[in-house]
């Protein structure tokens, strides 16, 4: 068998509310990333992007992981894990140093990140990523990518995300209980956004609005950079929630009748087709037109993107946002989720799908898998000494950060071993 320790596999791992997903990708010769494993198994330890039952997450992720072995043909040893959840908070900061030799060098770059990171936050938070907006050199604005460039001041608009350190300490208990190590932990919706967006889309201007299981999250990108980070705690789940509610079914039988047969816009289902729904206890099933069923879920639907407008408004970024709306993640597949939302934002709105993809591309085409894809393709940068986090995500020309990293991650065992 293969060893994905070996460099040329990378796992990416995606803890979801209502899921785990183990992906393998196998890099080639040209640098591409080929899908060669899949692994999904139903999660009912995570509730809202947050752990409630360590048992069931580590038997979920072990069940995906053994699937996603055995379609691989390799031995699974570390991988890259994703995190969401209401516990993440995203703040704007601003570093300045001066360039030491007149010039910036990777080491001004790695001061001035550092002095963004330098802000207050909660003892219960840890900083996740720290990713670079724009470069200042003295009172030149708008730099992109600083090194080599000549000057006195060198200052980093940057966005910090922050997560809850419990939560956190959790996924890496899980990861580690199932065998494996953890390569990264990875804002979702960043993963998110490297499979579904494009480089115009980032440059100009779009929100991503990633629909899962528990949360909805919510990127926006300008000017190739990330702007804005937030979580709503209101998903799928909940649509399933008022399906059993309204139609008095059981929850298992509500989930599986939003999948098949669910709208998210009322005028859009015929209220001649009609649908079984199985009744509670020895109750006899009934039978439902779909525009009904419509009815119950659109108003669950419209909460949902009038809180994310919400959002947008709060952040100060709605105009900022020409490329429009991109909806991905499990929950965003149903039938009029896009056009309602072109309704409410009065805006352009997509589905967002994996792209250029290799391999069972037949399989992972599908807003289900943005996430697993995104860690991915965050391994593929990060084993070419490019990361997502600390620098703009399509400039391949920055510095690595990886002996500090390095020092960071034997800093971290000793402390949590002596």
């Amino acid at each position: 068998m293969a060893s994905v320790q070996s460099g040329k596999m990378i796992v990416g791992l995606d803890i979801g509310t209502s899921k785990v997903v183990a992906l393998v990708g196998e890099v080639l010769a040209d640098g591409q990333l080929e899908i060669v494993g899949i692994g999904t198994h139903p999660s009912r330890g995570m509730k809202k992007g947050v752990m409630v039952n360590i048992e069931s997450t580590v038997q979920a992720i072990q069940q995906a992981i053994d699937e996603a072995q055995q379609m691989a043909g390799c031995e699974i040893h570390s991988a890259f894990v994703g995190v969401a959840g209401s516990h993440i908070r995203g703040i704007d900061s601003h570093g300045i140093v001066a360039i030491r030799e007149r010039e910036v060098s990777g080491a001004d770059i790695e001061r001035v990140l550092d002095a963004a990171r330098a802000v207050a936050i909660p003892a219960d938070q840890r900083v996740l990523h720290t990713l670079p907006q724009d470069y200042i050199i003295d009172n030149q604005s708008g730099v992109h990518e600083p090194l080599g460039m000549s000057g006195v001041r060198l200052e980093a608009k940057v966005h910090l995300v922050t997560c809850a350190v419990n939560a956190a300490q959790n996924i890496e208990t899980c990861v580690r209980r199932c065998g494996l190590e953890l390569d990264d932990i990875i804002l979702e919706q960043l993963a998110s956004a490297a499979s579904v967006l494009t480089d115009d889309e980032k440059e100009l201007g779009v929100c991503l609005v990633d629909i899962g299981g528990g949360t909805t999250d919510i990127a926006i990108f300008s000017g190739g950079a990330i702007r804005h980070t937030a979580v709503i705690p209101i998903a799928g789940d909940q649509v399933t929630s008022d399906i059993a509610m309204a139609l008095r079914t059981p929850t298992q039988n509500a989930e599986d009748i939003k999948i098949r047969y669910a709208c998210a816009l009322a005028k859009l289902a015929s209220p001649h087709d009609t649908i079984k729904v199985p009744g509670v206890g020895d109750r006899a099933p009934r039978d439902l037109s779909r525009q009904a069923l419509a009815e119950v879920v659109e108003p669950r639907y419209e909460e949902l993107f009038r809180l994310v407008q919400g959002e947008l408004r709060r952040s100060g970024l709605e105009h900022l946002i020409p490329s429009g709306i991109v909806l991905t993640g499990g929950t965003s597949k149903m039938e009029g989720a896009v056009e309602l939302a072109e309704e409410i934002f009065h805006t352009s709105v997509r589905l967002g799908v994996p792209q250029s993809l290799r391999g069972l591309e037949d399989v992972v085409h599908n807003p289900i898998y943005a996430t697993g894809v995104g860690l991915l393709m965050y391994g593929l940068k990060k084993q070419n000494g490019i990361s997502f986090a600390d620098r703009r995500d399509d400039d391949e020309r920055t510095v690595t950060r990886s002996k500090p990293a390095m020092f960071e991650r034997i800093k971290r065992w000793v402390q949590g071993n002596f």
